[in-house]
C-alpha cells in the first residue's frame, strides 16, 4: 500500500462525520426529555461563559422533566436565566439550589418541523462523508500520475473508498429514519 493512500484515515473521517450527526441529533427535542438537551446552554457565572455541566448536575427525574442541581446557590438563577434564553422553548421553574425543567408536549407542526431539521443534519453529513471520499479519489488520482500506485491498485482503492462511502452513508440513512420515527411518536 502506498504512503499516499491511508483507508483507514479515510474511514476515521467518515465515522467522524457519523459521530457529529449523532452529536447533532442528541440536542434535537423529542418528545422526551434527554440530559443532552441541555448541552448547549452556557451559563455566565464567576465572570465567564460556562457549559452548563460545570455549574450543577443534570439529571432526568421524570420522562417529561429534566432538574439541574446547582452546585453554588449563588448561581441558581444564572442557570435559570440561561436556560430560559438558550432559545430552547423551555421554561425553567427555580426551587432552591434545583432548577426544574418540564418539557412541554410538542405539536404535530413543531415535530414536522424538527423532522427537517434532522433531515437537514444528515445532508450536511452526507455531503462531509461524499467529501472525504473526493478527497480519498484525489489522492488515488495522484498517485497514480506520480506512478507511485498501478491502475489496477487505484481501481482496487477506489472501490474500496466506494464501499466505505456506502456504507457511512447508509449508516447516515438508518440514523435519519430512526430520529424521525423518535421525533414523530407521540
Amino acid at each position: 500500500m502506498s504512503d499516499d493512500i491511508d483507508l483507514d484515515d479515510i474511514e476515521r473521517r467518515m465515522k467522524g462525520a457519523n459521530e457529529a450527526l449523532k452529536s447533532e441529533f442528541a440536542g434535537l427535542r423529542t418528545g422526551r426529555a434527554s440530559t443532552s438537551l441541555l448541552d448547549p446552554v452556557m451559563v455566565d457565572v464567576y465572570g465567564s461563559n460556562m457549559p452548563l455541566n460545570q455549574v450543577g448536575t443534570v439529571s432526568v427525574p421524570e420522562p417529561r422533566m429534566l432538574s439541574v442541581q446547582v452546585w453554588d446557590k449563588a448561581n441558581a438563577s444564572a442557570v435559570e436565566k440561561a436556560i430560559r434564553n438558550a432559545g430552547l422553548g423551555l421554561n425553567p421553574m427555580l426551587d432552591g439550589q434545583l432548577v426544574r425543567i418540564p418539557i412541554p408536549e410538542l405539536n404535530e407542526e413543531r415535530r414536522r418541523e424538527l423532522a427537517k431539521v434532522a433531515a437537514k443534519y444528515a445532508e450536511q453529513a452526507r455531503i462531509a462523508v461524499r467529501n472525504v471520499r473526493r478527497d480519498g479519489m484525489d489522492q488515488l488520482k495522484k498517485a497514480e500520475k506520480d506512478k507511485l500506485i498501478s491502475e489496477d491498485d487505484h481501481k482496487m482503492y477506489a472501490d474500496e473508498i466506494q464501499e466505505l462511502t456506502n456504507k457511512y452513508v447508509g449508516d447516515v440513512d438508518t440514523a435519519l429514519q430512526t430520529k424521525e420515527a423518535e421525533i414523530m411518536q407521540v
